[in-house]
C-alpha cells in the first residue's frame, strides 16, 4: 500500500521510506534515515535531527542539507507517538527496530539501539549509546543514562533514574534505580511456565548457569543466549 503523508510533514532528501506508513502533521524526517514498512509515526516527530554531540554540525535537514554520517534506521510496524525525536547517530546509526512502541515526548539520543517489541513510554530519555533489547518495557519519564543497556524482557518502573545496567527479565525502579525481582509477568508472556520461571530464577539474578534442556522457548534462549554471551564478552 501506498505511504500517507500529510502535506505539512517535510520528508527530506535523504529519506527512504518503505510502503504503508503513516506520517502525520509537521513531522520532520531528515536523511540519511531508511525506514521499512507499515510504521505509524504521528505528528509533530522529529527523526534524523542533528546529534546532541558537542562535535557535530547543525544542518538543516529540511531544508536538504544532509549529514554525512550513519544516520537513523528504523524497521517495521513500530508506533511513534506525538513530539517523539530520534537523532541521527555518530558513530553508528541510531536504530529501531520492528513492533516497537514509542509514546508521546520520548526521545532516542544518538547511536541508541532499540531492538524488537519494546515499550519506550511517555518522556523517557534515553542519553547516547544506550541500548533497548528486545520487549524491555520502560516507565513513564524514566531517564536512562549514556551507554547503559537494558536487557531484554526487563521493566524499569515509571521515574527511575537508570544510571547501570539493567539485567535480562527483572524490574529496576527507584533513583538510583534497583533491581527488585523478577519479571515473572514478561516470562510467562513469553511462554515461560512457573516451574521454568523457577528454574531460570538464579541466572536471571546472576548466580548460576542459564540451564540446559528441554522447555525453554526458542525466542526466550535466544535473547538470553545472547545476553550471557555480551556479558561474557565485556568480562
Amino acid at each position: 500500500m501506498a505511504n500517507r503523508i500529510h502535506p505539512t510533514a517535510i520528508v527530506a532528501d535523504g529519506v527512504v521510506l518503505g510502503d504503508d506508513n503513516i506520517i502525520g502533521p509537521y513531522t520532520v524526517i531528515a536523511g540519511p534515515c531508511r525506514i521499512g514498512d507499515g510504521n505509524y509515526i504521528g505528528p509533530h516527530v522529529s527523526i534524523g535531527g542533528p546529534p546532541e554531540y558537542l562535535g557535530s554540525p547543525h544542518l538543516a535537514g529540511w531544508d536538504g542539507e544532509q549529514s554525512d554520517g550513519p544516520g537513523v534506521v528504523i524497521g517495521d510496524n513500530n508506533r511513534i507517538r506525538e513530539f517523539v525525536t530520534v537523532n541521527q547517530g555518530v558513530h553508528e546509526a541510531t536504530a529501531l527496530g520492528s513492533g516497537n512502541y514509542l509514546m508521546g515526548r520520548a526521545h532516542l539520543g544518538h547511536d541508541v539501539v532499540v531492538d524488537d517489541g519494546a515499550v519506550i513510554s511517555s518522556a523517557v530519555q534515553l542519553a547516547g549509546h544506550c541500548r533497548v533489547w528486545s520487549f524491555a518495557n520502560i516507565g513513564i519519564g524514566t531517564v536512562v543514562h549514556q551507554r547503559t543497556a537494558i536487557g531484554p524482557g526487563a521493566m524499569v518502573g515509571m521515574g527511575s533514574a537508570v544510571r547501570k545496567e539493567v539485567g535480562a527479565f527483572t524490574i529496576a525502579v527507584g533513583n538510583p534505580a534497583r533491581v527488585t525481582g523478577l519479571n515473572t509477568i514478561g516470562l510467562n508472556r513469553r511462554g515461560c511456565d512457573d516451574d521454568l520461571v523457577e528454574a531460570l530464577s538464579p541466572f536471571l539474578k546472576g548466580k548460576g548457569e542459564l540451564p540446559a534442556g528441554d522447555g525453554l522457548p526458542d525466542e526466550v534462549g535466544r535473547l538470553l543466549r545472547a545476553w550471557s554471551a555480551r556479558a561474557n564478552a565485556e568480562h
